[in-house]
């Protein structure tokens, strides 16, 4: 087992890396830039380094600082996280080069998976469902045309280095083809410095379904069942729950089969998550793979009591899984708290918190970093907190959620507190009949 890891990462991630390695017993580095000096995962970490100025391509972004630090202080482990370098082939790849064990995937298997041309072609050969579309990157418009007719509009390009949602362009006929891949290529190629496009049906009145996998050095994965993530806004997502209140067991079992054999097609090692979309007849395709830890990770520690970083140490150590499926035995759901304005096209709101009262109760956590007088900077993610429910019904979850926003004060600055308030009383929202376009009819007015 590592005696000392470094956490690659800031915020709420950092902190949850940093209290499962002190169960653990091993030693932790945290690093930071100028901007995070009065963070808690500085002051929580065993060791803390300064790695660089506020801007992340300064800080966070840079891998000799990192490895830097590492170096001083004889880590022989980093954990990344989320976001940042958490996907990146070439930290993976100096880190093998030093010495140091990246708790993650390797990166012949983030190269893989990262581009999703290729990985959607290596899930096509390993037998899991894919959306019908071009194989591998288009060549021409014409190419693309005469494909979008063979899978019968609409379709959708996809930026091959895409995320975010950029890149992305609908494209409902012959005519508005030019125009969406002049579009997509432009826009992908100033976001990622890539313009290659590939093309999929798209999949209407889709739900956004993920499966949590865990696969070990020998080969072997297990799944932890499914996240319903379609309460997403610009394709950035709000709310997560689990179990899907789309999802009956049967298509639970088959959705986990085909994400298992995912990973195990490509000898998938650590913690990651194989994303499908979910069609209105209950079809669901292979979307991508993240080959690293979510955001929304805790609703299923919670239904599963399994903690998933302790496991992903676990196997980075070379430890074996246990080879066996976890499936939901209670309800829960996340709401991410944002610094961001809602009632004004969630708008960014940096600053300094003056009040904070933090929800509790049975079924309640809390995973943040922030406290009374942190300032918020506004150089990074606009996420503060995770607040976490979970209960034996999803009428429950639901019930308890609401209770617990309302109990949520954070002064000082703008939140998403007043939005999740009132998604929780939405009619259509209980009832779990939503998609991915579930708030482009939202009414943002009164928060």
């Amino acid at each position: 087992m590592f005696k000392k890891i470094l956490i690659a990462n800031r915020g709420e991630i950092a902190l949850r890396i940093i209290r499962t390695c002190k169960e653990m017993g091993i030693k932790t580095v945290a690093v930071y830039s100028a901007a995070d000096k009065d963070s808690l995962h500085v002051r929580f970490a065993d060791e803390a380094v300064n790695i660089g100025p506020a801007p992340s391509n300064q800080s966070y972004l840079k891998i000799p600082h990192i490895i830097s630090a590492a170096e001083i202080t004889n880590a022989d482990a980093i954990h990344p996280g989320y976001g940042f370098l958490s996907e990146n082939a070439e930290f993976s790849r100096v880190c093998q080069e030093y010495g140091i064990k990246f708790i993650g995937a390797s990166p012949e298997m983030i190269d893989k998976m990262g581009d999703k041309a290729t990985a959607k072609d290596t899930m096509k050969k390993a037998g899991v469902p894919t959306i019908p579309g071009s194989d591998g990157l288009l060549k021409s418009v014409e190419e693309g045309l005469k494909i979008a007719n063979e899978v019968k509009y609409p379709v959708i390009l996809k930026a091959t280095a895409g995320g975010g949602g950029r890149g992305m362009r609908i494209v409902k006929d012959d005519s508005q083809f030019q125009k969406a891949w002049d579009d997509a290529r432009m826009e992908s190629a100033a976001a990622f410095g890539n313009d290659g496009l590939y093309l999929e049906k798209f999949v209407e009145e889709p739900r956004h379904v993920e499966i949590q996998i865990v696969g070990d050095s020998t080969g072997r994965a297990c799944h932890l069942s499914e996240r319903d993530c379609s309460i997403q806004r610009r394709h950035q997502k709000l709310v997560e729950e689990t179990p899907s209140p789309a999802v009956s067991q049967d298509l639970r079992e088959r959705m986990g089969a085909a994400a298992v054999k995912a990973a195990e097609s490509i000898g998938y090692e650590g913690a990651g998550t194989v994303e499908f979309l979910l069609d209105k007849h209950g079809d669901f395709y292979f979307m991508e793979m993240n080959t690293r830890i979510q955001v929304e990770h805790p609703i299923t520690e919670e239904v599963t009591d399994f903690d998933l970083i302790k496991e992903q140490i676990k196997v980075a150590a070379g430890e074996k899984i246990s080879g066996k499926n976890y499936f939901p035995k209670l309800y829960a759901m996340e709401c991410r708290i944002n610094a961001e304005d809602p009632a004004h096209g969630f708008r960014p709101s940096p600053g300094k918190i003056t009040n904070l009262h933090t929800p509790g109760g049975h079924g309640v956590r809390i995973d943040s970093h922030i406290y009374a007088g942190y300032t918020i900077p506004p150089n990074y993610d606009s996420m503060i907190a995770k607040l976490i429910v979970t209960a034996q019904s999803r009428e429950e979850v639901l019930v308890r959620m609401k209770r617990a926003l309302e109990e949520y004060v954070i002064e000082g600055i703008k939140t998403t507190i007043p939005f999740h308030i009132k998604l929780m009383d939405d009619p259509k929202f209980k009832s779990g009949q939503f998609t991915t376009s579930f708030l482009e009819g939202f009414d943002f007015s009164g928060m």
